[in-house]
Parts: C-alpha cells; structure tokens; sequence
C-alpha cells in the first residue's frame, strides 16, 4: 500500500479514485491533479513510481488544503459564525439544516427521530393516564353486578 500524505491508498485501485479518498479531494480535484504531473488517471497506485508519488505530493501541498488543516479552518468558520451571531450561526447551534432546506416534512438526519405531537381523545388520555398511576386503579373492584 502507497502511504499519501498520511492516508493508505489501496493498491489494486485506480489512481483517480485512490485520491479521492483524502478529505478535500473529490473527483474533479483528483482529475485537475493527475493532469498536472501528467499521469494517466486509469493507471493503478501499485504501479505508481516514487517520483510520480513525489509529484502528486508536491502539487497538493503547494496548491489544495486537504485533511487535518481543512478540517480544523471549517471547524473554525463555523465557530466564528456561532460567536458573531450570524443566521447560520444560529442554524448550527440549533443543530438545524443550514443551507436552506426545508424543515417541515424532512430533514431528520439533523432534527432527529420523530415525536409525535397531537391532540389526543379524552378516552384515550383517561387510559394512558390510568397505566401510568400503577397497579391499585389497575384491578377491578369485587363489588357484584346489580
């Protein structure tokens, strides 16, 4: 296995889909990449030369922000969004969807497991409410029927 920038690359995969496998680079980077230093997109990462490794490398580094220094400059977008006071700062804190979606019939990745909110009946209530108290309004009374 190819180590890249502290990510295993699996060798029996293309190269395109083996750099799309770093948090930052998707299929288009990965593409505009592997145009850069020249490399054939279909070949494999096992048969990948060191210089050709050294080469990728250097163009990720030099131009894109991927893994750990991405992730730690969205954390802290966010947070400045959050300290500011900002709408979608707001939609974060709340843990709510913040690009616009809508969030009366979906979103429930981020609203969570549904609760069932409602009117109930009165004959229902009074059933519900009689579990509830415990086994003594539970059992029936041994007064005979007239």
């Amino acid at each position: 296995m190819v180590r890249l920038l502290g990510v295993q690359l699996p060798d029996n995969k293309g190269v395109e889909y083996a750099l799309t496998l770093l948090y930052g680079i998707g299929w288009s980077r990965s593409y505009k990449i592997l145009s850069q230093v020249k490399i054939s997109k279909n070949k494999k990462v096992k048969d990948l030369s060191e210089d050709e490794v050294r080469k990728i490398i250097d163009v990720i580094e030099k131009n894109y922000m991927i893994e750990g220094d991405l992730k730690e400059e969205i954390i802290g977008d966010i947070k400045r969004q959050k300290e500011i006071g900002s709408y979608i700062g707001f939609r974060h804190i709340r843990n709510l969807p913040v690009r616009g979606q809508r969030t009366r019939s979906n979103a429930r990745t981020k609203r969570g497991k549904r609760k069932t909110v409602g009117a109930l009946r009165k004959e229902i209530w009074a059933k519900m409410e009689q579990g509830k108290t415990g086994s003594a309004t539970a059992t029936k009374s041994t007064e005979p029927k007239k």
